[in-house]
């Protein structure tokens, strides 16, 4: 067994490796761009070394400093994580050259599957079902339209070296498909420095479902179950689960025996995933499969009671399979929420900056010990008044539960959702509970196309259904109260003007385009309990139990005898709350900034005149950090609705931005290559 191992990674991946390998004994080594120096993997390591500037082709993606500090710091073996260079096989086969041994799958293995072209070819050889479409790279954006068009459209533009959604287009029209081309090259360029493209037919309705797998270099190979990961949004997985609760128990054995057979066929060793697409009549197609560790691993672990990363480090250093397939547990139920760091409220943009305040809920799971079952599991590469940079991808963590069953499951997500507490970035966290509660979702009958279904015009607040909206005035009442109680036992209050706690209240919710909603409340303790009080709003009556001190963010307690969590901020607290009297409180994704006051000044405020935010209209504005790869208009142009104005590059994602109205340019303010921050003037219309 290796006694020093290098990860060649960052964030949450590198964290993870590191877990085990010091629950195996085995020292750490962690590499960081400049952006990173102060990374939680950096901290967690025994060792780290600086490879570079920020951008990952300078630094996460150049081999030669990845060995040099391999040497530096002797280091027995390398783990790749997933991303950057995990599916080079030119990296794997160097690696070994120089007598380091590789964490994964050998060279060879990875350059028969890893490339996406090439594994379809030999799919096909196997008898293996694929889909149809082009394989051989495309040089030019008019090829693709013309090779789109005899495919048939919807038609699927795909990186060969793609994966995690980088390099990855649907087009519906020609010019979807010319565009699209030229991004997926762009993306992948970027990302995995080889920008040859293939298309393929993209196959409405499907399912994505994966098998795990695993090898030795003794010949054996086992398939772990499998996961459904067809919630995504721009071909990026959302929500992830295992099992899934489409396919059968026929359907799974025969996926997994195909993935082993395929496997077999390339001599696979390590940890390893084969992609299908599934139809309804659970027939199902060979999509691609990843040399690595997948993202969505952890879902895999909790019904299997195994760590993958230690697998893949026990094969690496030659050991056999620790268990036969008929060994294979498959207990319970577990789903993976992605918490990114992007705003769902405007289209999902990025959003980049300091970590304010990181507070993820409580952990009964953790990452190296699967004895710890039916739980929560934050999987995390950040940690409280961190940097999220906008150089590399927008995760900020993967939230894992394992439940009895699937409802117990997305109960336990739900409430682990509410108690997760980020501040200074936006985050995805209100969508996803958005998607948990979606009645399809919760019966299972869904597919890859189920987000941009049901979210075909974007993601709003009306979106995010809540049981009882009456329960976040009645929480924000209930704390108002607390606030008054313990204020009247202030002392050294003057006679006759001590402050009164009262029991009649109106709840102001707030709203942006001063349409404010008055609620009166009544609220009076109940007698013998202690931080409990009645609220009643009209007929409905909320008896509120918590422990919680004013200053949590989160507050836990019961609500009419059944457990609920929320988070309650002030405005005083909280720079995002643009009044400093509000409260925030926030529950089951459902957010309201609320005033808690007296009836006679919710009369006042009611005469208060409405203060109307400028009109921008006339200006394109940076939705986000990034850089600024291109200017699509001049001065003087006459600019129609829709028609392409700029192109941010963010967290290694391109973001076009459109014209919202017909107008000429009188101003380009920005120039390309610029770094841009949020708000910032691109282009101004006259």
């Amino acid at each position: 067994m290796f006694t020093k191992i290098l990860i060649a990674n960052r964030g949450e991946i590198a964290c993870r490796v590191i877990q085990t390998a010091r629950k195996m004994g085995i020292k750490t080594v962690a590499v960081y761009s400049e952006a990173d120096k102060d990374a939680r993997h950096v901290m967690l390591a025994d060792e780290a070394v600086n490879i570079g500037p920020a951008p990952s082709r300078e630094s996460y993606l150049v081999a030669d400093k990845i060995i040099a500090a391999c040497k530096q710091t002797g280091a027995q073996a390398v783990h790749p994580g997933y991303g950057f260079l995990s599916e080079n096989a030119g990296f794997a086969k160097r690696v070994e050259e120089e007598g380091i041994i590789f964490i994964g799958p050998k060279h060879y293995s990875i350059a028969a599957m890893g490339d996406k072209i090439e594994s379809k070819k030999l799919a096909g050889t196997a008898g293996v079902n694929c889909i149809p479409g082009v394989n051989d790279a495309i040089e030019t954006p008019e090829k693709a339209v013309e090779i789109a068009k005899g495919i048939g459209y919807p038609v699927m533009i795909k990186a060969s070296a793609g994966g995690g959604g980088k390099g990855l287009r649907v087009a519906y029209n020609d010019k979807e498909a010319l565009e699209g081309f030229t991004s997926c090259r762009n993306e992948a360029r970027n990302s995995f420095g080889d920008d040859r493209v293939f298309i393929e037919k993209f196959v409405e309705e499907p399912r994505h479902i994966e098998i795990q797998l695993v090898g030795d270099s003794f010949g054996n190979v086992i398939y772990l179950n499998e996961r459904e990961c067809s919630i995504q949004r721009r071909h990026q997985k959302v929500i992830e689960e295992a099992p899934s609760p489409f396919i059968s128990d026929a359907t799974r054995k025969a996926m997994g025996e195909q993935a082993v057979a395929l496997a077999k066929a390339v001599k696979y060793q390590s940890a390893g995933t084969v992609e299908f697409v599934v139809g309804k009549d659970q027939s199902f197609y060979f999509l691609e499969m990843n040399t690595r560790l997948q993202v969505e691993h952890p879902v895999t672990e909790c019904i299997t009671g195994l760590d993958l990363v230690e697998l893949m480090i026990r094969v690496a250093a030659g050991e056999k399979l620790p268990l036969t397939q008929a060994e294979v547990k498959r207990d319970g139920w577990a789903i993976e929420c992605r918490i990114n760091a992007e705003d769902p409220f405007r289209n999902f943009l990025p959003s980049t900056g300091r970590l304010v305040r990181f507070a993820p809920p409580a952990q009964t799971m953790h990452q190296a010990n699967v004895t710890d079952w039916y739980g929560v599991r934050v999987d995390t590469g950040v940690q409280d008044g961190g940097e999220i940079p906008m150089y590399y991808d927008s995760m900020i963590a993967k939230l894992i539960v394992h439940g009895k069953d699937r409802n117990d499951a997305i109960a336990k997500m739900r409430e682990a959702l509410n108690g997760f507490v980020i501040r200074g970035v936006s985050s995805n966290i209100p969508f996803q509970a958005a998607l948990l509660a979606h009645p399809k979702f919760v019966a299972g009958n869904f597919n890859t196309g189920f987000i941009a279904e049901h979210y075909a015009k974007g993601f709003k607040a009306e979106d995010v259904p809540h049981d009882d909206s009456s329960f976040l005035v009645a929480l924000a009442a209930f704390v108002r109260r607390k606030s008054r109680e313990r204020a009247t036992g202030i002392t050294g209050q003057l006679p006759g003007y001590a402050v009164q706690a009262g029991s009649d209240y109106v709840v102001i919710t707030l709203d942006t385009a001063g349409e404010h909603i008055y609620t009166p409340v009544n609220v009076t303790e109940i007698e013998g309990k202690s931080g409990s009080s009645r609220i009643k709003i009209g007929q409905e009556c909320y008896d509120i139990c918590s422990n919680s001190r004013l200053n949590d963010v989160v507050i836990t307690g019961t609500v009419n005898g059944q457990p609920f969590t929320a988070q309650v901020e002030r405005g005083a607290n909280n720079v995002a709350i643009k009044n400093p009297l509000a409260l925030r409180v926030q529950h089951n994704g459902t957010k309201i900034d609320a005033m808690v006051v007296s009836p006679r000044m919710a009369e006042m405020h009611k005469l208060m005149p409405h203060k109307a935010a400028p009109d921008m209209s006339r200006f394109v504005l940076s939705p986000m950090p990034g850089l600024l790869v291109d200017v699509a208009v001049q001065v003087g142009q006459k600019v129609q609705a829709g028609e392409r104005v700029a192109v941010i590059e963010a967290m290694k994602m391109e973001n076009v931005l459109f014209a919202a109205a017909d107008g000429v340019v009188s101003k380009v303010v920005a120039a390309k290559g610029e770094s841009l921050v949020v708000d910032q003037v691109i282009v101004e219309f006259a």
